[in-house]
């Protein structure tokens, strides 16, 4: 009986590998859809575009290389993409048994028109929009009529060698804004080399960022030196000092209470103004989390609340606001900035970033407007915890340097917007830094010992020199680090034994004062480099401090510091410096090239670029 059943269960139930079931016919392996998405015009990637396959709803966003893939079954799908600031794009694509690669999809900005605008008597010129402006290729930019005369920058006093023995301290505040270099890029591609006062090193430095060791332990960042030989002077040496932020991803930030605090008096009724603006924070707004609250206080001839705080995943509700916003009025700035801070005071958030974002051209003209008032107020606001980005638009009565004091007095730092992809940098592509600080009131000193360095001279920094004392003095306003940030400051160094050039120095060297007998405790220490920072919710500073030894058998430089040196010299170059030495236009090239690294968004690229135009245009090229 039991031989019975087990012969009937074998006729049921046959083994799989002598009776294999049949696949059907259409069921085929999934194979690779492969993409990229850029700019039209500029050709750069563009990252965190949607991209979707309607027939089967699935959507991807592009990566950091503007790259996507989906695996599918070979048919007919409808590819689209879509980006904020950008057309959408839609095409059907047919994808064989073996895939389909290298599909590249060009998204065209919604304003890429060159047009003629006649905005006001201050300014009438052409305005190239967007992305347009960035347009690189062929280094063919087109040119307009551009003036100067009614932007307003700060005067810059170059900082000159100092006498080690009489002065071997340096102190000044960090500074990480990059105003200045998008700026004058502006100007460049709109086929004029900058005005003097708007070249500030610091900040062209400033706008890349090094390859610096990230901090360890408890400290919110990392120091680090370098020295070699001055490229524009082999006889100098070139003293880099680094900092690096530490990195914070996107979502484990602390929730942000922000304040949006947009002018939109009739000063901003320009595409490069309002328009741009618009469109830069609804990329922002984008990226915004559940936790993050957002309000928006608008000011022309008067300030209004057009958005209580709500919540960032009522995106339509903050978009609608956004798209609402028209231009038109005198501008009441002071009391846009008394109710921003009003508003995100009433929300702050213990545990979070509270900042207002003031996007502007800085042209105040009702209630208080001059500099000095508006620091006072802005002084007056900034020990509540709030801190505060100001990002300029436009042209033809840019108020750089308004926003630039405004900014560095409000615990915040400084952008100027010239195009969409600038907009994206800022407010996407470093979000974090942009919006997180780490580190508040950091400062930096540095002792050159006299025992072998002769004189010595910090590049750039103009406008955040400190008093020696104020180093020591935690009551004092200092620069603000965000999450990631680099910070890069550059000192050339005249050892000693090198002759020294006397238009390099304005005092005579001391007759009296010669340097101390080598002390062997000493004597192979270039400088000593302290620093004080505080904690974004304290208010008293710690120190950390570092010994920068000789280097004489230094003579390659690393990517960091040729880059940085590059950047220098080109901004030496620009406001035809008595400093620039030796410096020239092939020179700040190789430089780049030498440092441009991976340069996986291509900023060093499009620098190479700008100078490269902007030697066609020192040397009269350009417009023959």
């Amino acid at each position: 009986m039991k031989i019975l059943l087990a012969m009937l269960l074998f006729l049921a139930f046959p083994k799989a590998d002598e009776y294999p079931v049949k696949k059907e016919q259409d069921e085929f392996t999934k194979v690779k859809i492969e993409g990229r998405v850029v700019d039209a015009d500029t050709q750069q990637p563009l990252s965190g575009v949607s991209i979707q396959l309607n027939k089967l709803n699935l959507r991807k966003s592009t990566d950091l290389n503007g790259e996507f893939y989906f695996e599918v079954k070979p048919g007919t799908y409808t590819l689209s993409a879509s980006f904020i600031g950008y057309t959408k794009f839609s095409k059907k694509v047919f994808v064989p048994k073996t895939g389909l690669k290298n599909v590249i999809i060009k998204m065209e900005a919604t304003n890429m028109v060159l047009e003629e605008q006649v905005v006001s008597e201050s300014e009438r010129l052409f305005f190239r929009n967007d992305a347009a402006t960035m347009s690189m290729k062929g280094i063919s930019p087109g040119f307009v009529s551009y003036s100067p005369s009614t932007e307003e920058y700060s005067t810059i006093n170059e900082n000159v060698f100092k006498w080690a023995q009489k002065e071997p301290l340096s102190t000044f505040s960090i500074d990480v804004d990059g105003a200045s270099y998008s700026n004058i890029r502006r100007m460049i591609m709109d086929g004029e080399l900058p005005v003097y006062d708007a070249v500030r090193v610091e900040e062209m430095i400033n706008y890349f960022s090094y390859d610096y060791p990230l901090p360890k332990g408890d400290n919110p960042f990392s120091v680090h030196t370098e020295v070699a030989p001055a490229p524009w002077n082999r006889n100098h040496q070139l003293v880099q000092i680094g900092i690096q932020g530490k990195k914070i991803e996107t979502e484990n930030l602390p929730p942000s209470n922000l304040v949006f605090l947009l002018d939109v008096s009739g000063s901003m009724n320009s595409p490069n103004k309002l328009p741009l603006l618009k469109k830069g924070f609804k990329l922002l707004v984008n990226q915004l989390r559940e936790e993050d609250h957002v309000a928006i206080v608008v000011y022309a001839g008067s300030s209004g609340l057009v958005l209580p705080s709500t919540s960032g995943t009522e995106k339509e509700t903050i978009l609608a606001a956004i798209n609402n916003l028209h231009a038109g009025g005198s501008t009441a700035g002071a009391a846009g900035i008394e109710l921003a801070y009003k508003v995100a005071k009433e929300h702050f958030n213990a545990d979070g970033n509270n900042r207002v974002i003031l996007a502007t051209d800085g042209d105040f003209n009702v209630g208080i407007s001059s500099n000095s008032e508006l620091i006072k107020l802005i002084e007056s606001k900034r020990d509540d915890g709030i801190f505060l980005s100001v990002l300029g638009f436009g042209t033809g009565n840019l108020k750089d340097s308004k926003m630039e004091q405004i900014a560095n007095n409000g615990n915040g730092n400084y952008y100027y917007i010239d195009n969409l992809l600038e907009a994206k940098k800022v407010l996407v592509n470093e979000m974090g830094s942009t919006l997180h600080t780490i580190a508040k009131d950091v400062k930096i000193q540095v002792e050159f010992n006299p025992q072998n360095v002769q004189a010595y001279r910090l590049i750039g920094y103009e406008n955040r020199l400190l008093n020696d004392e104020d180093f020591n003095d935690d009551t004092k306003d200092a620069g603000e680090l965000g999450s990631g940030h680099t910070v890069t400051a550059l000192y050339e160094v005249i050892p000693h034994g090198v002759e020294i050039d006397n238009n390099l120095m304005d005092v005579d060297p001391l007759k009296y004062q010669q340097p101390n007998q080598p002390n062997n405790d000493y004597s192979g220490e270039l400088m000593t480099v302290k620093l004080r920072y505080k904690n974004p919710d304290e208010n008293n500073s710690n120190l950390l401090s570092s010994i920068v030894h000789t280097s004489k058998d230094e003579t390659v430089l690393s990517e960091n510091l040729a880059f940085a040196s590059s950047v220098a010299s080109f901004g030496m170059i620009l406001r035809d410096s008595r400093f620039k030495g030796d410096s020239n236009f092939e020179t700040v090239i190789k430089l780049a090239r030498m440092g441009k690294g991976e340069d996986e968004q291509g900023y060093r690229s499009e620098y190479i670029k700008l100078v490269e135009l902007a030697k066609l245009l020192y040397h009269g090229e350009a417009k023959n």
